[in-house]
């Protein structure tokens, strides 16, 4: 499985179904295309989706395409990547971070 297929893109219409009611972690990685730092952290976000794929759902979500969900979440800088478990957000990151950060991060949604 490629990390493409590893790595979930959600949106306003598939939040809930694919985030709040996962039986599993998820990380939701906040970007826009416009963004130079959401460019850098992805691909080490896609790459943690692949290690992940089994433990914890990654996924991203647009906020130019999916205003509602980054808005109601409180999302006002990009990158941001918040933790969920059982439906709710348990931790919160703003900005581009190290693969050791980004996996301790992850990593505590597991314990």
């Amino acid at each position: 499985m490629s990390s493409q297929e590893s790595l979930i893109h959600v949106s306003d219409k598939n939040f809930e179904e694919e985030i709040i009611k996962s039986d599993k972690p998820a990380l939701v990685d906040f970007w826009a295309t416009w963004c130079g730092p959401c460019r850098a952290i992805g691909p080490l976000v896609e790459e943690l989706a692949e290690t992940y794929k089994e433990r914890v759902k990654i996924s991203k979500l647009n906020v130019d395409e999916s205003p509602k969900i980054a808005a109601d979440f409180g999302v006002r800088s990009i990158p941001t990547l918040m933790l969920f478990k059982d439906g709710k957000v348990i931790d919160t990151l703003v900005g581009v971070v190290s693969r050791e950060r980004l996996e301790e991060f992850i990593d505590q949604s597991l314990a």
